[in-house]
This record gives C-alpha cells, sequence and structure tokens, in this order.
C-alpha cells in the first residue's frame, strides 16, 4: 500500500478574519495563506492524499479554537501531518526570529 494514503495532512491557513497577520503593499497576509492552502488541499486531492483546511473563508480561529479545529479534523494520531502556513514580514528585528 502506498505510504502516502494512510497520511492525512491538516493544512492551517494562518491568521484569518479580525487577525490579518502583516501586510505590506495592500497585501495582507491572511489572504494569501487562505490561496496557499487552497492550493495545496487540492493538489494533496489530486494525488489521492487525504487532507482538509482548518479555514476555507476568512474567519477568525483564536489561539484556543485553532489547535481545537485541527484535532477535529483526523485527530491527533501518528497518521495525521499539521501544516501551518504563514508569510512574515522580513528586515528588522523580529520576535520570530532567534539571533544566535
Amino acid at each position: 500500500m502506498d505510504d502516502r494514503a494512510s497520511k492525512k495532512v491538516v493544512i492551517d491557513a494562518g491568521h484569518g478574519g479580525v487577525d490579518g497577520g502583516t501586510s505590506a503593499n495592500g497585501i495582507l497576509e491572511k489572504d494569501y495563506t487562505l490561496m496557499i492552502s487552497k492550493y495545496m488541499k487540492d493538489r494533496l486531492d489530486q494525488l489521492g492524499i487525504e487532507s482538509a483546511l482548518t479555514r476555507d473563508s476568512d474567519v477568525t480561529l483564536d489561539s484556543n479554537n485553532r489547535p481545537k479545529k485541527a484535532q477535529s479534523l483526523f485527530g491527533s494520531g501518528n497518521d495525521v501531518i499539521l501544516v501551518s502556513n504563514h508569510i512574515n514580514a522580513g528586515g528588522g528585528d523580529s520576535h520570530c526570529v532567534t539571533k544566535v
């Protein structure tokens, strides 16, 4: 059996709703993470890999509901892969960057 068929993928489009994420030049992170996530879902479907989105529209998932939503889709077993999409702004000091 193809190992891919036994895996399930949860795709989390970062941010959403009232949380726009980073923005520049009229581009909102939440919009692009959703577009990327939908593309990934479509491609995984084409490959026969079971997948689901934490959100498929511009809704707010707060830090308490996001993990619950992700786990509600396929559970939290070893056969589940979670991909969380984010597009971070570059340059300057950031809380997401560790300086060594």
